[in-house]
């Protein structure tokens, strides 16, 4: 049968959110394509649950066996339908959040550990001449090239993760770049504060009390 097209509407997606695309949906008269059911789409600046009552009164009186069901707004619907990904996002979201925080802590525990081990190290550069300035550079300069190589490692590993998550992610992209860069520059801040911290504390010592740290 042939079709006379008689306007173009925007994309409106119909589906799944995780969808790229909005499939093609062509919108027909009632007359020319019979349903079962239907739905009807009122716009109104009264509130929703008023208007419900006038809505059952003019299907009603143009059918009174016509029956009403599912009588809800948009922000409703759409909540209802999206209740899964907001659930699983929250979910992913807070288990994101606990694995950051003991990265974070975990790292700030190891290289702040081991610079509290080098501290008959920084005593005998204390001893020798060296001031805290260049002592807490040589720390630091370590801490950032072991920090270089675990960075590039977990953003290698985590690029290649991420890639299985692409079913259950919707309108992102898995290896969003910002994401990566807040993450890497949070473990970069705490690597830092792990080295510097210890670093000052030692180098205000006498180089004699480092000197005798077991």
């Amino acid at each position: 049968m042939w079709r006379t097209i008689v306007g173009v509407s925007p994309s409106i997606r119909h589906s799944s959110p995780q969808d790229n695309e909005p499939p093609a949906v062509v919108y027909l008269p009632m007359r020319q394509e019979a349903t079962n059911f239907a739905a009807l789409v009122i716009r109104s600046r009264v509130d929703p649950g008023a208007i419900m009552a006038a809505v059952r009164k003019e299907v009603q009186a143009i059918d009174p066996d016509q029956p009403v069901f599912t009588v809800q707004t948009i922000t409703q619907m759409i909540a209802q339908q999206q209740w899964p990904y907001r659930v699983f996002g929250t979910l992913f979201a807070t288990f994101a959040g606990i694995a950051l925080l003991l990265a974070a802590v975990g790292l700030y525990a190891v290289m702040a550990y081991s610079v509290t081990q080098r501290k008959q190290e920084i005593g005998v550069r204390m001893a020798l001449g060296a001031d805290g300035r260049q002592v807490s550079w040589l720390i630091l300069r370590r801490g950032l090239i072991q920090l270089a190589i675990g960075l590039t490692l977990g953003i290698a590993g985590a690029w290649a993760a991420s890639r299985a998550l692409q079913p259950l992610l919707v309108q992102v992209t898995p290896t969003d770049p910002t994401t990566f860069a807040a993450i890497s520059l949070l473990l970069t801040v705490v690597a830092l504060a792990a080295c510097l911290i210890p670093a000052r504390r030692a180098t205000r010592l006498d180089p004699l009390v480092a000197l005798r740290v077991d």
